[in-house]
C-alpha cells in the first residue's frame, strides 16, 4: 500500500508519469480495490472519520488514462471510460433494472438497488437500501442498514482533494428527495424528514431544547430532522431561508428499521 500511495502521489506532482506503465497499474490497482471494498476513500480512525487524499487522487487520475469506450447491453448504449460494475449474483446485491453502479464503487452483500445510480469510489454497507431513483455521488460513504427513500441526492465529490466525503452512518434513513452534499455527515440512527437539504453552510438548528443549539456540516446521532426557514435580511427586505431543524431524538423504543412516518409522528409532525 505504501508503495501504491508513493506511486500516486509521484503521479500527481508529475502527470507525464501517467505514460509509464507502473503508474497506470497503480492507479487501475487502487480501483480495483476501491471496487472490492479492500481499501476506501473515508474510513474511520480512533473515532474520527479520516479522508484519504491519495486515494480520490488514484479515481481522478483513472479518467485520464483511459479512453471512451462505447459500451452495449442489449438494446442499450453507453459512451464511457469507466465500465459498469458487474456479477451482482456473485456479489450478493440485488439489483432491479435500471439500477447502475459504475466499476469502483464498493457494494456490500444484502444491498437493494432499486432504479437508482451509484459513482466510482462511493461505498455502500451491508443491508442498506438505495431506493428508486436516489443517487450516491462519487466517494460518498453510506453505512449499514440505511434506507436513502425515493429521489435523495447523495453528493459525490473529487476536487479538491482534501474535501471530505459525504457520510451517512450506520441505521440511517433518509426521506424522500432528500439532499446532502458538501462533505455533510449524518450520525448514526438519524432521520431525515423528506426534502431536507444539508450543504456545508445549512444551519442545523436543535430546537428540542429551551434554547437552540446551531451545528453546520454534521447531524448529531440520532436526530430527528425536518425542513425549517429562518429570516435573514437582504437589501430588499427579510426573507425566509432554507435551514433544517433537530425536532428531537430517535426514542429507544423505536426499531431500528422503522418507517419515517412512525418517527415524526412520535414528534407530532404531520406527515
Amino acid at each position: 500500500m505504501t508503495d501504491l500511495k508513493r506511486i500516486i502521489e509521484s503521479a500527481w506532482d508529475h502527470r507525464e508519469l501517467l505514460k509509464q506503465a507502473e503508474t497506470s497499474e497503480a492507479i487501475c490497482e487502487v480501483v480495483d480495490q476501491l471496487d472490492k471494498g479492500l481499501i476506501r476513500v473515508a474510513s474511520m480512525d480512533n473515532g474520527q472519520w479520516k479522508t484519504h487524499e491519495w486515494i480520490k487522487k488514484a479515481v481522478i487520475l483513472y479518467f485520464p488514462i483511459h479512453k471512451m469506450e462505447l459500451i452495449e447491453i442489449g438494446p442499450f448504449q453507453f459512451y464511457d471510460k469507466i465500465p459498469l460494475k458487474t456479477g451482482w449474483d456473485k456479489l450478493g446485491v440485488r439489483v432491479v433494472p435500471h439500477a447502475l453502479a459504475r466499476y469502483g464503487a464498493f457494494i456490500a452483500e444484502g444491498v437493494v438497488m432499486m432504479p437508482s445510480y451509484i459513482n466510482i469510489g462511493a461505498y455502500i454497507d451491508s443491508g442498506t437500501m438505495v431506493d428508486t431513483w436516489a443517487t450516491v455521488g462519487s466517494c460518498a460513504q453510506i453505512g449499514k442498514h440505511c434506507h436513502l427513500s425515493g429521489g435523495v441526492g447523495i453528493g459525490g465529490v473529487l476536487e479538491p482533494v482534501q474535501a471530505a466525503p459525504v457520510i451517512i452512518e450506520d441505521n440511517c434513513f433518509l426521506g424522500s428527495r432528500c439532499i446532502v452534499v458538501e462533505g455533510v455527515r449524518v450520525g448514526t440512527e438519524a432521520v431525515l424528514g423528506a426534502n431536507v437539504v444539508l450543504t456545508g453552510s445549512t444551519k442545523i438548528i436543535d430546537v428540542s431544547g429551551e434554547k437552540p443549539m446551531e451545528y453546520k456540516g454534521y447531524v448529531p446521532p440520532r436526530s430527528v430532522v425536518i425542513p425549517g426557514t429562518l429570516p435573514k435580511t437582504f437589501p430588499a427586505g427579510i426573507y425566509q431561508v432554507p435551514c433544517a431543524l433537530i425536532i428531537g431524538q430517535r426514542k429507544a423504543s423505536t426499531d431500528l428499521k422503522t418507517s419515517l412516518n412512525q418517527a415524526l409522528r412520535e414528534f407530532d409532525v404531520a406527515v
